[in-house]
């Protein structure tokens, strides 16, 4: 079966010289602005799974590092966690949103992120001329975890046992800074490891979120199959401070699924990532004209 092919690529071929030229000077300040800089990025949806956007954001990423910019990729991984639990004719159990993990359960999410889809975004990152190097949580001590304790929405006092899902106790990035200063490209899976040695399972959004706040980054890109956040007659809001997005929260402009997103985009850019953007990951490219050009392709979270 043939990927849709993306009518944007087309005319990128058809640009007159003078034109491309044009557009490689636009993107001079902004390569100046943010070079040396860290760009955390989470990589999920659309642009995960359909060929051409995962060879797009490849070369985004390619790109990003040969100008001078320092990208770190945190993938997510649910749809092929669950294709591989059928294969195993296991059921996915979810309380409250969250993924009940027992040990086989575990040991699926380990193959399948720390395996396979990791191992397929570096080869592709690798494919279009970078060099990029799979982690896990427990590369480097990079990311300690306890299990979570999920309270009940409707009753406080109790909790639920969602198995081996953790949330982060600390990140160490050390590993990743010292593969950084060596030309490479992090791509980490998010699993982190216990006091026990147990593996855990952490939401990806919260890993690249923390990830961010450790290594002190510029921007955290949040890729989603989404527009970005909008108002309520559906308009994109392109630009937002973490106190706008409250409000937003509070009148119920912004619910439900994404709610989740956008926690780990305001806790970020309230702890110092100077701005977090929600990109439509399934714009061919959309990583490259959200950070180079001053075309908005999804909503910037500012830190104040």
């Amino acid at each position: 079966m043939t990927a849709p092919s993306h009518p944007q690529s087309d005319t990128v071929t058809n640009i007159a010289p003078r034109d491309k030229a044009e557009i490689l000077a636009q993107a001079l300040p902004y390569i100046r602005k943010f070079h040396g800089k860290t760009i955390v990025i989470k990589y999920g949806g659309n642009a995960m799974t359909d060929p051409e956007l995962q060879a797009d954001f490849a070369e985004d990423v390619v790109l990003l590092k040969l100008v001078g910019l320092n990208p770190v990729v945190v993938h997510g991984g649910g749809p092929q966690i669950d294709s591989a639990l059928n294969k195993i004719g296991k059921k996915g159990h979810f309380i409250q949103g969250m993924r009940v993990t027992d040990e086989e359960t575990m040991e699926v999410v380990e193959w399948v992120l720390a395996g396979e889809v990791q191992q397929d975004i570096v080869g592709l990152i690798n494919a279009a001329g970078g060099k990029a190097v799979g982690l896990t949580g427990r590369d480097g001590g990079l990311i300690r975890a306890r299990q979570l304790k999920l309270v009940d929405l409707e009753d406080p006092s109790k909790v639920h046992d969602v198995g081996q899902v953790g949330e982060i106790e600390s990140i160490d990035p050390s590993v990743v800074k010292a593969l950084q200063d060596d030309q490479f490209i992090p791509v980490i899976s998010p699993i982190g490891f216990g006091a026990k040695n147990e593996s855990y399972n952490i939401n990806a959004d919260l890993v690249a979120s923390k990830l961010a706040q450790v290594l002190k980054a510029e921007k955290l890109m949040l890729l989603t199959n989404i527009k970005g956040v909008l108002d309520k007659q559906g308009e994109l809001l392109t630009d937002l401070t973490a106190r706008d997005i409250d409000d937003l929260i509070a009148d119920g402009t912004i619910s439900g699924g994404m709610i989740p997103k956008i926690e780990g985009a305001i806790d970020a850019a309230k702890s110092g990532v100077h701005a977090v953007h929600i990109v439509d990951g399934r714009v061919p490219h959309a990583m490259l004209l959200e950070i180079l050009t001053e075309q908005a392709y999804g909503t910037m979270i500012r830190s104040h």
